[in-house]
């Protein structure tokens, strides 16, 4: 219920019916937050109409989405900004495009949905709709389509022709296979040719490339707002060039503009132009349907944001004007608001204000204004915060709910997972108010009695009179339980993948050692064709690997600049090497197992459970756990609970979620009367630490303390003085715990952050610790799945490897050099209170660098941080970043990755292409770690002059533009974090020397062996048969492809794996040649001779030659009476050593029988 000007109180529905027969515009004051998403939910129910909702900026817009999908229970769109000046030449951003793509065509199809924009997404000119509508390709199958005016097509139409298609914009031609990813599709679509006829479609998953579910028919969108026409390039060229002799610029930089845009089709920052490519361009108001209902939310605030857009667009145009760039009038690339009014009027939208603008005296010509007494939960939140502390402390929770259900309201809970759900539900219950789950919000509004508890995401409550009391889990457990939304993650990039070979890498044979991969060649042997690996040793020798025995050489991972000599062919230093590695690793293993035996003897403390205030605490963690990041705080619990001492190890990538464990164990041993110490290896990361730990036990009697060189002399006795009588409950800091002032009282729980960063002398006091009180590690360098099976039962270890819920995707842009667009994207980061990394890794010109950002924005704040600085010039640096003194840091990649800086959200990479992948995603992952969008801008050289793998990198960092870049990213970043931390022991000086692959399978052997569960080294059989075998180029054209498919076959262990392999290659690059269905053969058969304990196997004519491994097979006599299974004539001959004679038949033929004499062999003998 509301009061409308006359003060009568009416209903949603009949506010409904006024506003479906309204004459003119209507305003609705007295809504805010979620209340105004629930108010154009409900009209869109009442009126079945499309809605079309503009917002003051993305973060309004985003909000207002969550809230009505969760009204709705239905998705809702989101037509975005592209949030970059028209003139700059940055490149827009992918998702972007294709979500905007995707609306605009949805909306002219006639969508009957809500549509939610910005103001500058209102205004901005954009693809005509004659134009989006020309380009749309209806494809069905069974019809014909020329597949050459097809690829021609979408290369007009903005795609990329890449050999793997894995994200919107992307397409492939395989043969008769062509790969697309339209915009309007979450998943990519594969079409099959036979000639020009369209046999079939199918969607297929961009991650693993393979089927997902036939389809008929489907429509390819462009990929962006730019369609080029045939012959339409000429003269878009011809007008270019005439608007840059307009703007003053070089004749020399435009003949270099037109030439790359002849050469690539399309050019940074394209989008901008298309006064240049339409005579009249389209606006976002062409789309709106007619029926539309158009709502402004906050109608004030937008018309000042088309102001400040306005004035922003001619300003920057001045700018672009006086720096010789060309620069389309404001008026050819946004509409004017009045004229974006004088549009819409005829639609009479509804405008909603916060607060009632009519006055005592209503205004005769003001369209009618309808009050909305619509409650927020604001002061019910102030009522929890000042219970919490009580014996009661939900008390005035129950009340408000129960006020509620007496005036006859529908109580729901926005509840972020059933988790959240299930403990509010236990809370209730102890007030007597029974609380039931419900599937969504409109079922919950269905709902009789008690409160419906509907799952999602929702920004506030409020109270409605006559609908609805909404309250969140948010409102219940405090501000810090807003739950987070997780987005859809991009499919992992195939550029991620650790094993990757590219010509000239260094890499390590398990028995030649390091030589170096010098690409894949194709060689005949005895009239028989294969590919081969090609690794060059010292002096030039070579050796030829056979792509199946492929897993027998892995690309050199070493610490970050060491290059290892290269091994001779033969000669001694390999074995010399590994040898010494081998002795090391097994000292590692030693003392583990020692460690491990003490502990085992030695007596802890078993914590007990915290009953119901565990459930308090873990309210105000901020996101969902992820499966793994549950198992880690169990594991820990478990370990807790026992009266041994703990010594596990947590281990994950930045951002996956440790620091939550270790609050959690915080807070069981607080509760249990113990102390806890922190310990860190940078007093930044201390301070880091104390913030969040503050943040988090502020509703409980906790106390918590930093000790660091930034502490006062006083202040820093009075803690130390606290640490010593138990006073102080939690103490954080760098190595100063351990100085010989420092005693705890009660220390019952050590959490060490990065302890391998820490000091030998540091680490030997550790050593004494760890045998007297719980010990929780935690650190960022990833472990392998292999090693932590071989640890089992010799160090605890817990690995998180879940990507955590994402928050906002950081928006990546990459740039030549430019200073407008730096300057413009710092004083924009400025603007909205917030700070910047600028990356410049160089520590010869970093100063340089400082000095001209300081001249190019002379109100920021910077500061420089570099290795040769000093420990304490660099921490007072980062201190004074860390406390918000500094605006921006000019740094060198020295700043730690684990680095938590709220505020910094926007990230400048300078020369980008230099960084390899992981590092990349590393450095721009120090942004976008609070609710606010994040913005990375990566500048390159001319991107003509890149290499192929450095726009590959790029293309991966566009596309996959999420937090926490997964395992694999983790496992390539140990050449930037070094590796060997897992263990205890810094082994670097090891790992360089044979490689982190090779180090990790060393380890592996010496734990087997100490733990007596000594193993052989996995079989790896040589399948010789006169058949050629190999993936020709003409069927994966793509060398990394083909590398990823010949390393894949080789790690095949089962035959079921293997089919299928051959069933997704079918589906993937079409009809198998017979070299190929040859080479799957010959992966079979290397699969059943590691089943029949065979290492060799070699058929010349109709002789078959198989030699066993006497370490895989014990049962040789096993095979004596083969004879008379029937499948040939067999002789064993000393040595392990069986040779049989096989019918007179056709090579594939003898492969079969081959195939049943190992399978016979298989079944004859023990393995």
């Amino acid at each position: 219920m509301f009061i409308n000007q006359n003060q009568e109180k009416i209903s949603i529905k009949s506010f409904s019916n006024i506003v479906a027969g309204r004459k003119s515009e209507i305003v609705c004051a007295g809504l805010k937050g979620s209340g105004r998403a629930y108010l154009a939910a409900r009209l869109r129910e009442e009126l079945g109409r499309p809605l079309v909702i503009v917002a003051p900026s993305a973060p309004d817009a985003e909000t207002l989405v969550q809230d009505m999908e969760f009204f709705l229970k239905s998705r809702v769109a989101f037509f975005p900004p592209y949030n970059i000046s028209p003139y700059k030449r940055v490149e827009f951003h992918s998702e972007t495009a294709g979500r905007r793509v995707r609306t605009l065509y949805e909306m002219m199809e006639g969508a009957d949905g809500v549509v939610v924009t910005t103001v500058e997404g209102l205004l901005k000119k954009l693809i005509p709709k004659h134009a989006l509508s020309g380009f749309a390709e209806p494809a069905e199958a069974g019809e014909e389509m020329d597949r050459e005016a097809l690829s021609a097509r979408l290369v007009a139409g903005g795609y990329s022709h890449v050999s793997m298609v894995e994200d919107p914009g992307d397409f492939s031609v395989r043969g008769g296979i062509v790969d697309i990813y339209s915009p309007l599709y979450d998943d990519p679509l594969r079409m099959e040719f036979f000639g020009d006829m369209v046999e079939s479609m199918r969607f297929f998953s961009a991650a693993t490339q393979k089927k997902k579910k036939d389809v008929h028919e489907a429509v390819i969108l462009p990929a962006r707002e730019v369609a080029f026409e045939p012959g339409s390039r000429d003269g878009f060229v011809r007008r270019m060039k005439k608007l840059g002799r307009s703007a003053g610029v070089p004749a020399k930089k435009m003949v270099r503009m037109a030439e790359r845009f002849k050469k690539e089709g399309f050019f940074p920052g394209i989008e901008n132009f298309l006064p240049l490519l339409y005579e009249k361009p389209g606006i976002f108001l062409d789309y709106i349907p007619q029926d539309a209902l158009v709502i402004f939310m906050d109608r004030e605030e937008i018309e000042d944001q088309a102001r400040r857009l306005g004035e922003r667009i001619k300003k920057e145009r001045l700018e672009a004007v006086e720096s010789r760039v060309p620069a389309p009038e404001p008026g050819d690339l946004f509409l004017e608001w009045e004229e974006a009014l004088r549009i819409l009027s005829p639609s009479r939208p509804l405008s909603v204000r916060s607060f009632s603008m009519t006055g005592s005296m209503p205004d005769a010509d003001a369209p009618p204004e309808f009050d909305f007494s619509v409650r927020d939960n604001a002061a019910l939140g102030e009522a929890l915060k000042f219970s919490r502390s009580k014996d009661t402390p939900f008390a005035p929770l129950a009340k408000w709910i129960n006020g509620h259900l007496e005036t006859g309201l529908k109580i729901v809970l926005a509840s972020g997972s059933g988790r959240r759900t299930e403990a509010a539900r236990s809370l209730l219950e102890g007030y007597g108010v029974p609380l039931r789950p419900a599937d969504g919000f409109p079922e919950a509004m269905k709902a009789r009695g008690g409160v419906a508890a509907a799952t999602g995401n929702l920004s506030a409550g409020f109270a409605w009179p006559g609908e609805a009391a909404v309250i969140t889990d948010a409102e219940i457990f405090g501000s810090g339980a807003k739950r987070k939304t997780r987005r859809k993650r991009s499919p992992g990039s195939a550029l991620l993948k650790t094993g990757d070979l590219k010509t000239g890498d260094l890499v390590v044979h398990a028995d030649h050692g390091v030589g170096r991969y010098q690409g894949l060649v194709k060689l005949e042997v005895e009239r028989v064709f294969g590919d081969y690996l090609l690794i060059v040793y010292r002096d030039d020798d070579r050796l030829y690997l056979p792509v199946e025995r492929i897993g027998a050489a892995r690309r050199y991972m070493g610490a970050e600049g060491a290059e290892p000599p290269l091994d001779k062919l033969g000669g001694p230093s390999w074995d010399r090497v590994r040898k010494k590695v081998k002795k090391a690793a097994r000292k590692i293993a030693g003392d583990l197992l020692k460690l491990y035996a003490r502990r085992k003897v030695a007596r802890g403390r078993a914590f007990k459970d915290s009953d119901g205030d565990m459930e308090r605490f873990e309210a105000g963690f901020e996101y969902e756990e992820t499966p793994d990041q549950r198992r880690a705080i169990e594991d820990v619990f478990h370990d807790m609970a026992r009266p041994l001492p703990m010594d596990r190890l947590v281990c994950g990538d930045v951002g996956y979620g440790k620091t939550e464990v270790a609050l959690r164990a915080a807070f069981l041993a607080a509760w249990n009367g113990h102390q806890i110490a922190l310990m860190v290896p940078t007093t930044v990361l201390a301070h880091q630490h104390f913030e969040t730990f503050k943040a988090r036990f502020k509703e409980f009697p906790i106390r918590i303390e930093c000790l660091s060189r930034f502490v006062g002399a006083r202040k820093g006795k009075d803690i130390i003085e606290g640490v010593t009588n138990g006073a102080v409950d939690i103490v954080i800091g760098t190595h100063r715990l351990l100085s010989g002032d420092v005693a705890f009282k009660r220390l019952g729980l050590l959490i060490l952050d990065e302890e391998q960063r820490f000091g030998v002398k540091h680490k030997e006091k550790l050593k004494s610790l760890r045998e007297a009180v719980d010990v929780l590690t935690l650190t960022a360098t990833p472990i392998p799945r292999t090693l932590h099976l071989s640890l089992t039962g010799m160090r605890d270890i817990s690995v998180i490897s879940t990507p955590p819920e994402l928050r906002r995707p950081i928006i990546t842009y990459i740039c030549e050099w430019e200073d407008r667009v730096i300057a413009g994207a710092i004083q924009k980061e400025l603007a909205r209170g917030g700070q910047i990394f600028f990356l410049h890794n160089n520590i010869s010109s970093i100063w340089n660098m400082a000095d001209h950002l300081s001249r190019l924005v002379p109100e920021v704040r910077l500061g420089v941080a570099h290795s040769r600085l000093g420990s304490d010039k660099l921490e007072n640096v980062m201190m004074d970043f860390f406390n918000r003194k500094l605006d921006m840091l000019v740094c060198t990649t020295i700043v730690e990755a684990g680095l938590d800086i709220p505020a910094a959200n926007t990230i400048f990479i300078n020369r980008a292409d230099r960084f390899g992948l992981a590092q990349m995603y590393q450095l721009r992952g120090r942004v976008g770690r609070s609710g606010e969008q994040a913005y990375a801008f990566l500048f390159v050289p001319d991107e003509s002059l890149l290499s192929k793998d450095a726009k590959k990198r790029m293309k991966a960092l566009m596309d996959h533009s999420e937090l926490g870049a997964g395992f694999e990213i983790a496992m390539s970043d140990l050449r930037i974090r070094g590796g060997g931390s897992i263990l205890g022991a810094d082994q670097s000086g090891h790992i360089a020397a044979v490689g982190y692959d090779m180090f990790l399978k060393l380890m592996e052997q010496a734990v087997s062996e100490l733990k007596g569960e000594a193993a052989a080294e996995p079989l790896d059989p040589e399948v010789s048969v006169p058949l050629s075998a190999l993936l020709p180029e003409s069927y994966i054209p793509d060398i990394d492809q083909r590398l990823r498919a010949y390393r894949r076959m080789s790690e095949m262990t089962r035959l079921k794996d293997l089919a299928g392999f051959k069933n997704e290659l079918t589906d993937r690059f079409g009809a198998m040649p017979e070299e190929v269905e040859n080479l799957l053969m010959k992966m079979a058969l290397r699969v059943m001779c590691v089943r029949a304990g065979v290492k060799k196997l070699k058929l010349e004519k109709n002789i078959l030659s198989l030699y066993f491994s006497s370490a895989h097979q014990e049962n040789i006599p096993g095979v004596a009476d083969m004879d008379e299974s029937g499948l040939g004539v067999f002789e064993i001959i000393p040595g392990h050593f069986l040779k049989a004679r096989l019918k007179k038949r056709p090579v594939r033929g003898s492969v079969m029988d081959i195939k049943n004499i190992l399978k016979e062999i298989a079944r004859r003998v023990s393995i």
